[in-house]
């Protein structure tokens, strides 16, 4: 089992693990969206795009997603109010309380209303709530039907009347209505979702994504969102949780209607992928206009064209979370990470699609090898380099820009895995950047620490360990070391996942840097300075990491006995895996870190050797203890792997981690 690889990838921001909802601007955008997305007001605008990409602003205009705003609703005479929802219900709004105008009234057509009784049913009315599921099925049919016929009536139409898009209005509204009516869907996908790519929907839906009115195929998006966030599959977890006294036969039930749950969302995941949904995502990216509003007057419709990215990214995001293999494909094959580098390096204040961007730049990263080096070669590390310099110098504004620099820093951490891009950040002059930040004490600071611990790991990061040295970054390193120079905000106050990188960095300037060199000498006097006051801070971390590892292998002594005894249970390879897991986490990998430095130091400086030698015996514990930690962690190291397609052969001679280790236990074991 190779330990060294289970904590260097980079961990995840906190938002990566919750689904990113789209902040509506203000409460009368809101409104305009109720009111005006089944309206076939033929003042509404509608935007279509020729073949050349143009747009064209035409009047009257379409019915999708709101433009204009809401007609005055003290208005009584306007004479548009008998074609405010579709199929000119007049009855509804005599039957509905009117207090207040008709806009708070409903405005909802029939199907419409049919639907929202459906899903706002309560629980009280448990026995109605859900109808048979063939009865289920014949409504989902007949629903899908009408959407087929409202894209076939569309097509038609736009084809006989291309010159006249009032003629055709009407159809675009009926497409978009029965679009917004498909999110019904996702309240049994189990059931719905097969149906659904058996009558050829999805096919349908992927086909809306290149329609010449840019607001159907926002409304595509949006749906194919609804339909694969995971959200839908954990429909049913409060109703588990809250029926405690449930029979055995009704929790399998549910069980199985999970699984079901989950095939029917395999089964629209693969047809949108045979539908080359990422493509025509990816190529949507470059419909919208997705750039800072110059003046008012544009205003409504950069944000809406901003929402059709947000929901694009959100699209990519759950089919990369649902299928975690399509990231590669992602990366590999369509334009996505050239848009995502142009869109992160925009200049420009933070918007919710640069940081969604970030976040999702992040995932794709950390997932896959080739994506990374993909990223590399498309000159990312310089671009991820550039965007965050602009963080050495002030702190990010808010908590969502200090998610997308962390989510930066995270992705940019990920790519110094492989050979080429640590040597492409050391000409990029990352490690100066690094340092840089480190030296400002910004928000920022402690990231950087991270970045370096993984550009200087293994003996591909050598010459960055020499440049690191040679750019003044000890003096900064150490300071961090011991803990001073950190604001009092606990944002800058080094964590346990600090620390670990901090040693870890001091782990590979000990590997890697040549024995004699003027570089290593320079890492050597750091410790002896200020009367071994580094050394001192060593040993005291070794002590905190013991006292923290003493607490769970107690803890793990006590669930082996109860196994053993209680349970009767053989207590396995697996089992003896997952309880070294357990202890790594809890302060045995750090405290490896802490002895293979001490150990470098006693085989480098006898006068450090003595000092630590007294200091250890004041604790009742000796180099013997030492010893005996770097034997485990001899025995749990992993072997280095064969190199990967496109990396590095090893160099000859190049000394492996498990060869050092047993050259330092060999001199300490003389030493005792």
């Amino acid at each position: 089992m190779d330990v060294d690889k289970l904590f260097n990838l980079p961990k995840l921001s906190s938002s990566s693990l919750n689904k990113r909802k789209w902040s509506e601007p203000t409460a009368e955008a809101l409104k305009a969206a109720k009111t005006s997305s089944t309206s076939t007001d033929a003042s509404s605008a509608l935007r279509d795009r020729d073949a050349d990409g143009q747009q064209e602003r035409l009047e009257p205009a379409g019915p999708s997603r709101p433009r204009a705003t809401v007609a005055d609703e003290g208005d009584d005479d306007n004479d548009q109010d008998a074609e405010f929802a579709p199929g000119n219900d007049a009855n509804y709004f005599a039957e509905e309380d009117d207090e207040g105008g008709r806009f708070f009234g409903g405005g909802l057509s029939d199907q419409q209303k049919r639907i929202l009784e459906i899903m706002n049913r309560g629980a009280d009315d448990d026995e109605q709530r859900t109808l048979k599921p063939e009865v289920e099925l014949a409504n989902t049919r007949k629903q899908l039907l009408r959407f087929e016929r409202a894209i076939n009536k569309n097509q038609e139409m736009r084809v006989r009347f291309s010159d006249d898009p009032t003629k055709f209005i009407d159809s675009e509204a009926d497409l978009d209505a029965e679009l917004k009516g498909l999110v019904i869907l996702t309240t049994n996908p189990g059931l719905f979702y097969p149906e659904l790519v058996k009558i050829g929907s999805v096919t349908s839906m992927c086909g809306l994504l290149s329609h010449e009115n840019v607001d159907i195929s926002a409304a595509a998006i949006e749906l194919i969102e609804e339909l694969t966030d995971d959200d839908v599959l954990d429909a049913g977890e409060e109703l588990r949780d809250d029926d405690d006294d449930d029979d055995e036969h009704e929790h399998e039930a549910r069980a199985g209607a999970e699984r079901k749950g989950q095939e029917g969302m395999r089964v629209l995941v693969d047809s949108l992928v045979d539908n080359q949904v990422l493509d025509l995502l990816v190529a949507n990216l470059a419909r919208f206009n997705d750039g800072p509003t110059s003046s008012d007057a544009n205003r409504e419709e950069v944000e809406g064209d901003m929402q059709g990215v947000y929901h694009t990214l959100g699209v990519l995001e759950n089919l990369v979370s649902f299928r975690p293999e399509l990231s590669a494909q992602l990366v590999q094959k369509t334009d996505y990470l050239k848009w995502t580098l142009d869109r992160i390096s925009r200049k420009g204040p933070y918007d919710q699609n640069k940081g969604y961007a970030g976040e999702l730049l992040a995932i794709v990263m950390q997932s896959n090898e080739e994506n990374r080096e993909k990223l590399g070669q498309m000159d990312g590390i310089d671009t991820l380099l550039s965007v965050l310099s602009q963080y050495r110098k002030r702190d990010p504004a808010d908590d969502d820009e200090t998610e997308l620099m962390e989510n930066l820093f995270d992705a940019l951490c990920s790519c110094l895995s492989t050979t080429a891009n640590k040597r492409r950040f050391l000409e990029g002059e990352g490690v100066e950047l690094m340092v840089i930040i480190m030296k400002e004490k910004k928000l920022a600071r402690l990231r950087s620490i991270k970045v370096l611990d993984h550009a200087l790991q293994g003996a591909a990061g050598a010459d960055n360990c020499e440049r690191f040295v040679e750019c003044l970054g000890l003096k900064t390193l150490f300071s961090a070391f011991m803990g001073k120079g950190s604001k009092k905000s606990s944002a800058s106050s080094p964590t346990t996942e600090d620390t670990e990188h901090i040693l870890s960095l001091l782990s590979s300037l000990f590997t890697n840097l040549a024995s004699d060199s003027a570089h290593r000498i320079r890492l050597l006097s750091k410790f002896v300075e200020d009367s071994y006051a580094q050394t001192d801070r060593l040993l005291e971390l070794r002590e905190t990491f013991l006292a923290r590892l003493e607490h769970v292998e107690a803890a793990i002594a006590d669930e082996k006995r109860q196994l053993r005894d209680d349970e009767g249970v053989e207590i396995g390879d697996d089992e003896e895996e997952v309880f070294y897991l357990r202890r790594l986490e809890s302060g045995l990998f750090c405290l490896q870190l802490v002895d293979y430095a001490v150990a470098w130091l006693c085989m480098e400086d006898d006068g450090v050797q003595a000092h630590i030698k007294m200091m250890l015996s004041r604790k009742g514990a000796g180099l013997q203890d030492v010893v005996a930690v770097l034997r485990e962690y001899h025995a749990n190291i992993g072997d280095d792997p064969p190199p990967k397609q496109g990396q590095d052969e090893p160099q000859e001679g190049e000394i492996r981690i498990k060869d050092i280790l047993v050259a330092l236990i060999s001199f300490l074991e003389g030493c005792f």
